[in-house]
C-alpha cells in the first residue's frame, strides 16, 4: 500500500500522479472534442461524447485511487437512496472545503450520471481546465448583479434564459447536476459576516437553487442531499495530498422536490421566494442537526 511509504517519498509522487492524471486524460479529452467539432457528423459525434465522458470519469477514478491508496484518509459514508446511474438528480451540498469535490466525486462517480456544476462565466479561462468543462457540458453562468439590472432594464430575465439553454442539452438524458446553495466555502469570517443562524453552515443563497429548478423544469426527478463533515477541521488540498485528513463523514438521502418548488417565478414573485428560502432553511436546520450529532461523536 503506498500510503506505508514516508510522506517525504510519498509527497512528490503523490503530486507527480495528479498532474501526469490531468495532463495525459484532459488533453485526449480536449483532442476528441476537437474531432467532435471537426467532424459533424451525428453517429461520430455521439461516439466522442461518450469517449469524452469516459476520460472524465477516468480522471475521477484515478484520482479516488490516489485518495484510497497514497493517503490513510477514511470516508464513513452514509446513504438513504437507491442511486440510479440513468437518474435525473439535483446534487446539493454544503460547501466546507476544496475537498468537498473529490469526496463528492469519489462516492458517486459511476453510481449515478456523471455530475456538472454551474460555473461562473470567467471559469472558462482557467488553464485546460477551461476547455475540458466546456467539453463535458458544464453550465456556464453569468450573473447580473441588481445594480447592473437597475442601470440596464433589458438585462432582466436574461440570466435564467441564459440558464436554460445551457441545460437544453440535459433534458430527457440521464443527468446530475451539482450546486453548493452557500455559494463559497465556509469561513467563520464569512460566517460571523452574515450572521447566519446555522452554527456550522453559511446562509444558503435560494436563488441557484431556484435557477436550476427552473432552467431543467421535469428534467430533474430528485434531490440528492449531501451533507460533509471534517471532524478535525475544514482541511485545504494540499491537507488531503500530505494526508492530514484522516477522517470525512458523508451523508446522503434522496429527497423529492416538492411540486410547489418547481413552478414560480423567483426573480419576481416575492410570495414564491419567501416560500423557496423557507423550505431551503428547513433543509440547513436539518443539517445543522447531523453536523451538531457528528461534533458529539
Amino acid at each position: 500500500m503506498l500510503a506505508k511509504i514516508p510522506l517525504p517519498i510519498r509527497l512528490p509522487l503523490i503530486v507527480m500522479l495528479i498532474v501526469l492524471n490531468t495532463v495525459v486524460l484532459v488533453s485526449t479529452l480536449l483532442l476528441a472534442s476537437l474531432l467532435k467539432w471537426l467532424v459533424p457528423l451525428a453517429g461520430f459525434n455521439r461516439l466522442c461524447e461518450r469517449f469524452i465522458l469516459f476520460l472524465a470519469e477516468a480522471w475521477i477514478s484515478n484520482n479516488s485511487w490516489m485518495m484510497r491508496n497514497c493517503t490513510t484518509s477514511q470516508v464513513n459514508y452514509a446513504e438513504d437512496a437507491q442511486l440510479d446511474r440513468q437518474g435525473h438528480y439535483l446534487v446539493l451540498s454544503n460547501h466546507q472545503s476544496w475537498v468537498d469535490i473529490i469526496v463528492l466525486q469519489a462516492v458517486f462517480n459511476r453510481r449515478i450520471p456523471f455530475m456538472r456544476f454551474f460555473l461562473k462565466q470567467q471559469l472558462i479561462w482557467v488553464p485546460l481546465l477551461g476547455l475540458a468543462w466546456r467539453a463535458l457540458d458544464f453550465p456556464f453562468m453569468k450573473r447580473h448583479s441588481k445594480s447592473q439590472i437597475q442601470k440596464r432594464p433589458e438585462l432582466a430575465g436574461q440570466d435564467i434564459a441564459a440558464t436554460r439553454k445551457a441545460c437544453e442539452k440535459f433534458l430527457g438524458k440521464p443527468v446530475s447536476i451539482m450546486i453548493f446553495p452557500e455559494g463559497t466555502r465556509f469561513t467563520s469570517a464569512k460566517h460571523a459576516q452574515q450572521q447566519s443562524p446555522f452554527a456550522g453552515l453559511l446562509k444558503p443563497k435560494s436563488g441557484g437553487m431556484a435557477y436550476a429548478l427552473d432552467a431543467m423544469g421535469r428534467g430533474l426527478h430528485a434531490i440528492l442531499d449531501v451533507t460533509l463533515y471534517y471532524p478535525n477541521g475544514k482541511p485545504g488540498m494540499w491537507d488531503l495530498i500530505a494526508d492530514r485528513v484522516k477522517t470525512v463523514h458523508v451523508d446522503v438521502r434522496l429527497r423529492e422536490i416538492p411540486e410547489a418548488m418547481r413552478a414560480g417565478d423567483y426573480e419576481n414573485d416575492r410570495a414564491f421566494r419567501v416560500e423557496f428560502q423557507r423550505w431551503m432553511n428547513g433543509l440547513w436546520q436539518e443539517k445543522q442537526a447531523l453536523l451538531d450529532s457528528w461534533a458529539k461523536t
